[in-house]
């Protein structure tokens, strides 16, 4: 085959005897020989070598993109794809292969840079964290607040396992930490020691307190002894701590006289409650009976009415949240007859004189006085008002 017969491409040829050009903006360059078959099928396969190549990149910069992988050896991966691209057996457009190696190398240094910032920024924490978990056990290590600041010591030491740095500053703010707990540890002890020797005087004085708690057990002062009980509380939390067995046995006869007497408030609680929601059933049909009183004859109702109030007001006392409620209906219900009383009136005259425009007015005002004082929940004036509106209206029907 001739040279003007060689099978070419964009960027390759294959020549007469067989061998593979590449094409480069330097000019060609040799990268294999082809004598296995058609020169079309050496250029595919130096075309194939091209593209796992530059599949290789893609995937890259796939991965350089999405931010996967560890930058440093995506890096790495570049590199040795830039040292392979300019030198490879392959036909393809290889400088602009090379031209995305480097700019993908650019982008994978800075990612690089970036994580050695993150790296740096998140050692400089760690250090501060521990440094400051040095500080708190410090500081605690000061204090008598045995409980809370033990465990708390106990859990930065375990925090403390969790977070790594760099082995010399490690060991200087573990040695703080460490002085720190052990100083908190001498401490606690001594003071426990101490403590053992007033574990007898606080035996004694919650001896009292267990005594006057058994006394007030059958006491029925329900309000006064609850008050006396939550002191006695008080001063059990405050009174130190006994002996192990000796305080566990003094705690159960506090804690059974203390049963004792609420569990017989209750009772007694339970006991009026109940009464107090049979009363409410009571209150709530008289108020549904004053509801529905007929007013085809208004004196009738509130003759009716005047016999309801009665009972309503002996039918004793309920549960205080429905107290409001129960007043508000009520007084509904008697303005409802009151104000039928007044069109009854009103309707039954022609005219009026001097005397009942007076009466009129007075009635108003009576009935004014009577709202306020039924607001105001005033049991005496409320009556006293009643009785001068009877009359007064009395008055009135006898005036026209």
């Amino acid at each position: 085959m001739s040279e003007t017969q060689d099978a070419t491409s964009e960027w390759g040829r294959v020549a007469d005897d067989g061998t593979v050009f590449v094409r480069t903006s330097e000019g060609e360059r040799v990268v294999g020989s082809w004598q296995a078959g058609e020169p079309a099928e050496g250029l595919a396969f130096f075309r194939r070598k091209y593209e796992a190549l530059a599949s290789e990149v893609t995937l890259l910069g796939q991965r350089l993109k999405a931010g996967a992988g560890d930058p440093v050896a995506t890096a790495a991966a570049l590199n040795k794809l830039a040292a392979a691209v300019p030198t490879a057996a392959a036909v393809g457009d290889l400088e602009g292969l090379a031209k995305r190696i480097a700019d993908m190398q650019d982008q994978v240094a800075a990612k690089v840079e970036e994580r050695k910032a993150k790296k740096a920024e998140a050692n400089a924490a760690a250090v501060a964290r521990k440094t400051a978990l040095a500080e708190e056990a410090e500081r605690l290590a000061e204090t008598s607040d045995w409980k809370s600041a033990g465990d708390r010591i106990r859990a930065i030491g375990e925090e403390w396992k969790t977070i790594r740095i760099d082995r010399t500053t490690d060991a200087e703010l573990w040695k703080r930490y460490r002085t720190a707990r052990d100083g908190f540890t001498r401490r606690r002890g001594a003071h426990f020691a101490q403590l053992d020797e007033q574990r007898k005087e606080f035996a004694a004085a919650k001896e009292k307190l267990v005594a006057e708690a058994e006394t007030l057990a059958t006491s029925t002062e329900w309000g006064a002894t609850a008050k006396r009980f939550k002191d006695l509380m008080v001063e059990w939390k405050t009174a130190g701590r006994a002996p192990k067995d000796v305080d566990e046995k003094l705690w159960a006869r506090f804690k059974t006289a203390q049963d004792a007497f609420f569990t017989a408030r209750h009772a007694t609680f339970s006991e009026r409650d109940a009464e107090q929601q049979g009363n409410a059933a009571a209150k709530e049909a008289i108020i549904v009976e004053a509801e529905r009183l007929s007013l085809d004859d208004p004196a009738a109702a509130q003759s009716r009415l005047r016999d309801i109030q009665d009972r309503y007001d002996k039918a004793g006392k309920v549960p205080r949240e429905l107290m409001g409620a129960f007043d508000e209906r009520m007084r509904r219900a008697e303005q409802r007859v009151r104000d039928a009383v007044d069109a009854k009136w009103k309707t039954a005259r022609p005219s009026s004189s001097p005397m009942v425009i007076r009466l009129e007015e007075s009635i108003a005002k009576l009935e004014k006085r009577l709202e306020r004082a039924q607001a105001a929940g005033d049991a005496g004036l409320v009556a006293e008002t009643e009785a001068a509106l009877a009359t007064q209206r009395e008055w009135l029907a006898q005036a026209d």
